[in-house]
């Protein structure tokens, strides 16, 4: 059995304008504090034993 498979890859390029860069930093450091609050959790867990799958984090 062969399976065709398409891969593809893209890459972007974004230059913000000021606005948008001032509007955008506040935006990633919130989410860069929520992974790192899930990171946290999935390690805390692990040190439990306990396994967190990706919808319990």
């Amino acid at each position: 059995m062969t399976a065709n498979h398409v891969k593809r890859a893209f890459k972007y390029r974004f230059y913000p304008t000021d606005a948008q860069a001032a509007e955008l930093s506040p935006t990633f450091g919130c989410v860069r504090r929520v992974y790192n609050l899930a990171l946290a959790a999935r390690t805390e867990a692990w040190t439990r034993q306990e396994r967190v799958n990706y919808n319990q984090t």
